[in-house]
């Protein structure tokens, strides 16, 4: 076995073992098989180039190189769908909005490929000189390469784009993943517009490309060897295109492609070729590799500041990018995300993780971070993390605390909330979020690169942003009371309008109504009038109560009762609806203190929704139960459930629903009821996969 043979067959070996690792690994979401699968298909690829090589006669090279094509026809589909997909939140929103070209490269190169298999190759030309095989294409050999091409450009132009979205751990996490594929692409590429260019595939490039899928492969595994399985999730741009460096320089490449060939052969014929190519390929892999590392930027910023004597930031040109990028945010999230990356960049800093304060239950509830998820953090937190003494801590002393020089008890739940990536990370700090006096959150850091030790200038930028950021949290939650303050304002009127308004048209209906005996004996018309009637006062009149309760303050009666006797009568009216299957799990609670008439019309309407929101032969779920001090009432259904959008800004409040003849105001109005009552209310729905409400109320409080 010749040593080309010998690279093609290794390089199967190591993309086959690849796909097999990471198929049967970790979850099996789309990125995970889009993976296994591209890369099991580059493993059948490189054994027919193994083949090829090893081929005894012109004809039977012929057979192993339509396999070979045959196969590469499914490479596009595959690595376009894994690069959209790969390390996203929102991947969702990409393939909604480039299913068609997933399609397209999904179905156009196979059904050319194997629908026109007789004209794939035309002919095969041995070279005397270098001892290399010409694969000459017919046009859907052609087809099948231009498409491959355009694909994998858009492939790293995707690629690209998750790697400047991501930042901090989670860059370092997916750096050589992106880093492997990429080269293995960039000489794909390049071997295909070679392809393309002399209308034939050179059996001596196809050995580069089984080098590059090697060199690829050792970085991937790296880069598994890091992240285990695929599980982080940045927020890339959908404007890929206009910020691209991957369009700049495929589109140099292609344009001087044929002066580059030239020049090859110029300096030392055909024959060098394949080993030049190789040469360079792995010269721009370490270069990658090299200028990607953080400790070579970290380092490089320091050697200039050292020797030139400059200041260690540009403070100048540091605010005019926190103003830049935080201008237009006015959204929290978004915000905090931007000051946790910036955080990330400008001190070299791994994990970023900003914490706000929950000014109604006095706990920190998590922002951003450039490591953690919401979940893990969430779950790092725990439910019986208490701060409080840091938080008078923050009002006293408002200055960076190192958490690995503190034993405070408030500190272990810092430092569990914020682990320690590396082993020579550095100290962990805690720079609080204070504005007016008052704290509104906290900024962790830990894993620095190399683990430097943050200096007294690093102490005091920490604290000018620390304030920096509260200032502009504190402006926000104060821009969004005054909204909702004027919401409220304009809810008031418009409720007091329609009051009004619609007493007035329910007398004129109740008159009507009551001089009916006028035309009594008109058997339509009583009819006609009866039905017609009926039905406005019905309507109009429970509008009326639902808008005038609205407008004053709240006011509870509160009982000692048993909540399951509540649900049971709320249910009874309702079970006995057709298509309709309920569930009951009532479990036995203790009594408690509830405004009976009130905490009804909260199930009613929960009942209601679950209801409506189910199709034919839906289900809803209704059970009782006790946790940690509450009362549970949970009401779930599979009907089509609220986008997370919905759920966060619109759910409780006046006039925003789903529902094509709602109000608007149920939930509103149920949330002011529980809230009234000292409980609260949690909802867990996802779109097209149902909804489930958690009414929440003390089993033991104060009258309310």
């Amino acid at each position: 076995m010749n040593v080309s043979a010998l690279l093609a067959f290794t390089s199967a070996l190591a993309s086959g073992v690849l796909a097999l690792v990471v198929l049967f690994r970790g979850p099996r979401s789309i990125a995970h098989r889009c993976f296994a699968a591209g890369m099991g298909v580059l493993c059948v690829e490189a054994i027919f180039v193994g083949l090829s090589l090893r081929a005894t006669h012109s004809g039977q090279m012929l057979y192993w190189q339509e396999s070979r094509l045959q196969t590469h026809a499914f490479l596009p589909g595959a690595w376009l769908l894994f690069s959209l997909c790969y390390a996203r939140g929102n991947y969702r929103d990409f393939l909604r909005r480039w299913w068609p070209v997933v399609a397209g490269v999904l179905i156009v190169p196979v059904g050319v490929a194997f629908g026109f298999s007789q004209a794939l190759i035309t002919g095969l030309i041995e070279t005397k000189a270098d001892r290399d095989w010409l694969v000459v294409l017919g046009w859907p050999g052609l087809t099948v390469n231009l498409v491959f091409l355009v694909s994998m450009v858009l492939v790293l132009i995707n690629l690209e784009a998750t790697f400047r979205a991501a930042v901090g751990t989670m860059r370092w996490q997916i750096k050589f993943m992106v880093l492997g594929l990429a080269a293995l692409f960039v000489v794909r590429i390049f071997s295909t517009s070679q392809a393309l260019l002399y209308t034939g595939s050179r059996l001596s490039l196809q050995v580069v490309n089984a080098a590059a899928l090697l060199v690829g492969c050792v970085l991937i595994a790296w880069s598994l060897l890091r992240t285990k399985v695929f599980t982080i999730d940045v927020f890339p741009s959908q404007t890929v295109l206009h910020k691209s460096l991957t369009v700049l320089l495929v589109g140099a490449y292609l344009f001087l492609v044929g002066i580059l060939a030239k020049l090859v052969t110029a300096v030392g014929g055909e024959a060098a070729f394949p080993l030049k190519a190789f040469l360079v390929l792995v010269a721009m892999v370490f270069l990658g590799m090299f200028l990607l590392s953080d400790r070579v930027q970290q380092r490089t910023k320091r050697f200039v500041s050292r020797h030139f004597r400059r200041p260690l930031y540009d403070y100048r040109k540091l605010w005019m990018t926190f103003s830049e990028r935080t201008t237009s945010l006015l959204d929290e999230t978004a915000l905090c995300r931007t000051f946790a990356k910036v955080i990330s960049e400008t001190f070299d800093v791994l994990s970023v993780t900003i914490w706000l304060l929950d000014q109604n239950s006095g706990r920190v509830v998590f922002a951003a971070s450039t490591s953690l998820s919401e979940t893990a953090a969430s779950d790092l937190m725990g439910s019986d993390a208490d701060l409080s003494e840091l938080v008078q801590i923050m009002r006293a002393q408002p200055y960076p605390i190192d958490l690995d020089r503190t034993d405070e008890r408030w500190s272990a739940v810092l430092k569990r909330c914020n682990p320690d990536y590396f082993r020579k990370g550095g100290h962990r700090l805690c720079v609080p979020l204070v504005a007016g006096g008052e704290p509104v959150g906290l900024i962790t850091l830990s894993d620095r690169v190399s683990g430097v030790q943050f200096s007294v200038e690093d102490l005091d930028l920490l604290k000018c942003i620390g304030d920096q950021v509260a200032a502009n949290l504190l402006n926000m939650q104060l821009s969004q009371r005054l909204l909702q303050a004027k919401e409220m304002e304009a809810f008031q009127t418009m409720s007091a309008f329609l009051v009004h308004d619609l007493k007035n048209t329910a007398s004129t209906l109740s008159l009507i109504l009551q001089n009916l005996h006028a035309h009594f004996e008109d058997p339509m018309f009583r009819q006609d009038a009866l039905r017609a009637m009926s039905k406005s006062v019905t309507h109009i009149n429970d509008l009326i109560s639902r808008l005038s309760i609205l407008r004053h303050k709240l006011e509870l009666h509160p009982v000692e009762a048993d909540l399951n006797e509540v649900v049971a009568k709320s249910l009874a009216g309702l079970e006995s609806a057709p298509d309709l299957a309920w569930g009951k799990d009532l479990r036995p609670l203790p009594k408690i203190r509830i405004d009976l008439e009130q905490i009804q019309k909260v199930i009613v309407n929960l009942l209601l929704n679950a209801k409506e929101a189910v199709s034919a032969n839906g289900h809803v779920q209704v059970e009782t139960s006790q946790r940690d001090g509450w009362a549970v009432l949970s009401v779930s259904d599979n009907g089509c459930g609220m986008s997370p959008e919905f759920v966060a800004r619109s759910l409780f409040r006046p006039f925003r629903t789903t529902k094509k003849n709602g109000t608007g105001i149920g939930m509103f109005h149920s949330k002011m009821i529980v809230e009234a009552h000292r409980g609260k209310i949690e909802v867990e729905s996802a779109a097209g996969r149902g909804t489930t409400f958690r009414v929440l109320l003390p089993l033991t409080v104060k009258n309310p």
